[in-house]
């Protein structure tokens, strides 16, 4: 819900938590009556009709290139996006927008074959009486977690059947949790056992080691090979997850850093999951729009190498590190083909790309994704290959960042 849309989604903490911050309680003070509360926010949340339309989002989301997106159904202050029989007047019908936001969004997501739907769930809650009275009993009692948290997570699966869950806010042990009954259900006996596919934030010491694919921690892009898949969960505005009315312009990811982000994580074995967060009336920034169109016409042309694609034996280049791999085996007049994606974050400054990882058989065949024909190269040892770069004409480069060469047939 996050109303007032300063500093970060943390703000009810922030401001009433254990070690309120200044900014947060001087914002409150400056702005708000002395006996505002943070639910009297929450009759302020009324995304206007004609503003706030979900089939919006679901474009941006498809012409961005995702193929999944996954929905923040409630995140650690409690309140639901949808009519939860579990949350008493803090939720999206009884209180706010009045109406099903899980359901409207699912729906519209939902109309594009290439997009499948998720949904994000915390666990716990930070100021939930029932929740308090379990750690301040050192997660002995469970009235939290079997009146609460199980009975939302069973209800968003039956109602809405997300193709991932994610949790989150596993701040308790796993038994406390029940987590493993919980999977143990929605693997077996749920309406999404035959494809859901869930993260790794279960309770602590869970994350990063047991889990559908990990995502250790927010942000986490290692930079080297991960033997299991992962997921680098990251944001757009550095500083917020949730959108925030004093963010600034330099505080925003440029489309180059987010697709060396993309690149680097592929390359490792990660996929990559981009947040935006929405304004309170139900619309996405228009930088955040930006970003993730210019993501779309990006893959347009380099797709190929992305999609379907899993790690080299190289994940960065040994002599050029602006240089990231992929690899991908495609059938073709019924043989296998193995190519190798090299992507190049920094256009050289000669006629020359030098590539020390890759070795060059005698039907290697190089070319750049979106420029007709194949280039001339050279091996060279030492380097590899040494790419000649055609004069091409600005206006007919295939992209304007991250450019992506295609090695086929190499001896490696």
């Amino acid at each position: 819900m996050w109303f007032p849309s300063f500093n970060s989604e943390w703000f009810w903490w922030q401001w009433k938590g254990s070690a309120p911050r200044k900014q947060v309680v001087d914002f409150m003070k400056k702005n708000y009556p002395p006996d505002w509360t943070y639910a009297d926010f929450a009759k302020e949340f009324n995304p206007p009709a004609g503003i706030y339309n979900p089939m919006h989002w679901a474009e941006i989301f498809n012409a961005s290139g995702a193929r999944y997106i996954v929905h923040v159904t409630k995140h650690h202050e409690g309140f639901t996006s949808w009519p939860s029989k579990h949350s008493f007047n803090w939720n999206s019908m009884d209180v706010g927008p009045g109406r099903d936001l899980v359901g409207d969004l699912a729906k519209a997501v939902r109309q594009f074959p290439n997009l499948r739907y998720g949904i994000y769930h915390s666990l716990f809650e930070w100021f939930n009486p029932l929740y308090l009275n379990d750690v301040k009993n050192n997660f002995t009692t469970t009235d939290f977690v079997s009146g609460k948290t199980l009975p939302e997570l069973y209800e968003l699966v039956n109602t809405y059947h997300p193709d991932v869950v994610w949790s989150d806010g596993s701040k308790g042990p796993d038994t406390y949790w029940n987590s493993t009954q919980f999977l143990a259900w929605l693997y077996n006996d749920s309406p999404v056992k035959d494809f859901v596919v869930t993260n790794d934030r279960w309770g602590n010491g869970i994350a990063c080691h047991h889990g559908g694919f990990l995502t250790c921690h927010d942000r986490y892009n290692p930079g080297v090979l991960q033997k299991r898949k992962f997921e680098n969960a990251m944001t757009l505005d550095t500083r917020s997850w949730g959108y925030r009315r004093d963010m600034k312009l330099k505080q925003i990811l440029s489309i180059e850093e987010v697709l060396e982000t993309l690149v680097i994580t592929i390359s490792c074995n990660g996929n990559i999951l981009i947040n935006v967060g929405p304004t309170k009336d139900g619309t996405i920034d228009p930088v955040f729009e930006e970003r993730l169109r210019q993501l779309g016409s990006w893959l347009g042309v380099t797709g190929e190498a992305v999609y379907g694609s899993r790690p080299w034996t190289y994940q960065n280049d040994t002599h050029n590190s602006d240089v990231w791999y992929t690899m991908k085996s495609m059938e073709t007049d019924s043989k296998s083909e193995m190519s190798v994606y090299a992507f190049l974050l920094k256009w050289p400054d000669s006629d020359i790309l030098k590539l020390g990882a890759p070795q060059a058989s005698s039907s290697t065949v190089v070319t750049l994704l979106g420029y007709s024909g194949q280039l001339d190269y050279d091996y060279s040892p030492g380097y590899g290959l040494v790419i000649q770069i055609p004069p091409i004409p600005f206006n007919k480069m295939p992209c304007e960042w991250v450019w992506v060469f295609k090695l086929t047939n190499i001896a490696n």
